[in-house]
């Protein structure tokens, strides 16, 4: 994604990771955005999944993630399970409300049938503001669990993006690398985000950015295709996508925890 119009959705999907509720209007203008950079994209790379993964891996660089302090300032002092616990309702409030808003937009241009060619566009702007949602999730979830990830957001957005591509909180030697890479970094003056950067990318394999790619088109072609059931005739969908989205950020933010050693919230 090379594009002014590309780089400004990536950082608008980005931004509504955070913890407002996404207004119809705002959901409204990431759907434009979405759309004029499909077209920009080509059918090819938006039928085959790779169009949505790179927009999401560009995004997740933009995704606010508080460290632990900040959450605890927010939260009136929580910590550990307690933060985590809240972290998780509120962040699957969030999805429900974007898939609500989804589906309400759907709705109402349902009365002319010509519109059914918008759905996959608004459909593929909801589940790129919901995973953003849930890779801020990520992200807080190893604050609240006393792991912080270090480096500027552009350099760990890949990292927390495996992570949320696979259900799991960072492995330990992972950590390491970005650790020492973050020193690297400190060390090279003028070069300074290049060891970070360097040590990001060995953590995705030798194939780095097209092997994570490939992991997250698997990833979101499952989560559209479930929401693209709710999006039924007459779109009982509103209220229908808005649960799927609850229950599938909660399921994440579950198995994230319980991989990093937090009880899962009852």
């Amino acid at each position: 994604m090379n594009s002014g119009d590309d780089a400004e959705l990536a950082r608008a999907v980005g931004e509504l990771g955070g913890d407002e509720r996404p207004t119809a209007r705002q959901l409204g203008e990431v759907a434009r955005l979405t759309a004029s950079s499909a077209r920009r994209a080509g059918t090819k790379a938006v039928t085959s999944g790779r169009w949505l993964a790179e927009v999401t891996l560009d995004a997740a660089g933009h995704v606010p993630v508080r460290d632990l302090e900040t959450l605890m300032a927010h939260h009136h002092g929580q910590s550990g399970a307690l933060l985590a616990g809240t972290l998780i309702r509120n962040a699957s409030l969030a999805s429900a409300a974007v898939g609500a808003a989804t589906g309400a937009m759907a709705a109402a241009s349902q009365l002319t049938p010509a519109t059914w060619a918008a759905l996959p566009v608004e459909l593929a702007a909801e589940t790129l503001v919901v995973v953003a949602v849930e890779i801020k999730l990520v992200g807080e979830l190893h604050e609240a669990a006393g792991i912080h990830i270090p480096g500027p957001l552009r350099e760990k957005g890949p990292v927390l993006t495996r992570a949320w591509a696979d259900s799991r909180g960072l492995r330990p030697h992972d950590l390491l690398a970005l650790r020492r890479g973050l020193a690297g970094a400190d060390g090279a003056g003028g070069g300074a985000g290049g060891s970070l950067a360097g040590a990001a990318a060995d953590m995705l394999g030798r194939s780095g950015r097209d092997q994570l790619t490939a992991q997250i088109r698997k990833r979101l072609l499952r989560r559209a295709g479930g929401n693209l059931s709710s999006m039924v005739p007459f779109l009982a969908g509103a209220v229908a996508g808005g649960e799927l989205n609850r229950r599938a950020t909660r399921s994440l933010g579950t198995k994230v925890a319980t991989s990093l050693g937090i009880p899962p919230p009852r």
